[in-house]
């Protein structure tokens, strides 16, 4: 949308990004997860031209990490609300894609999706899947990274985290934040981190949003 006016909107389908800004271990930016989202959108949109890409919402949940410094979070309540509303306002497109590239907006996001359903709306919900043992800022993110933007990543501060998988710790997690179960904010493990296994990371999730996509046209989307 940042390219075009209101006279230029034919109706398509809207991918909507959604991140985060959220601590990411001691060798990762704030902004890992928005920049993820972006890139999957954009990269939609350079092979389909019925879609329009929205600019992105980089706040989310992310009450999880509030124990580290520099994390901004508008909550579950928050988020539902923001994720709704912007569903309602986009009668003019063919439908709306929320490309969710954060864990933490899945309560949020899968309530809001049901309401604008409910309501008759196209809307839907997409999210990049991962190791559970590999969660957040492990090799799996900073794979990624290295391939979108590799000076954002501090090499030089690499450290292994908590890998117990996820299920095994959402308890605690719950409980007790990031910080309870892992001191550095790391789920995982960075080390062996590379760009090409990233760009393949990225291939994949791609051809899966990109099919998804493709099953949406085929129903009530487009």
């Amino acid at each position: 949308m940042k390219d075009h006016t209101w006279t230029e909107l034919t109706p398509r389908l809207l991918v909507v990004p959604l991140g985060a800004t959220e601590q990411h271990g001691p060798h990762l930016p704030f902004t890992v997860d928005t920049e993820i989202a972006v890139a999957l959108c954009e990269s939609l949109a350079r092979q389909r031209n019925d879609v329009v890409v929205a600019p992105a919402l980089p706040y989310g949940s992310s009450g999880e990490h509030a124990g580290f410094p520099g994390t901004l979070s508008i909550g579950q309540e928050a988020t539902e609300t923001v994720l709704v509303e912007l569903g309602r306002s986009a009668g003019a497109f063919a439908g709306v894609l929320l490309v969710c590239a954060h864990g933490g907006n899945a309560g949020p996001l899968g309530r809001a999706v049901a309401k604008l359903r409910y309501e008759g709306r196209s809307v839907r919900a997409w999210s990049p899947r991962g190791p559970s043992e590999d969660s957040h800022a492990g090799r799996t993110e900073t794979s990624v990274m290295l391939a979108l933007r590799p000076e954002a990543v501090r090499l030089d501060k690499l450290e292994t985290g908590n890998t117990t998988p996820l299920p095994d710790l959402i308890d605690p997690l719950r409980a007790g934040g990031v910080r309870a179960v892992s001191p550095n904010g790391v789920l995982g493990d960075p080390f062996g981190a590379n760009a090409k296994e990233g760009r393949e990371i990225l291939h994949g999730w791609g051809k899966s949003l990109l099919n998804s996509v493709a099953a949406l046209a085929a129903d009530v989307m487009m």
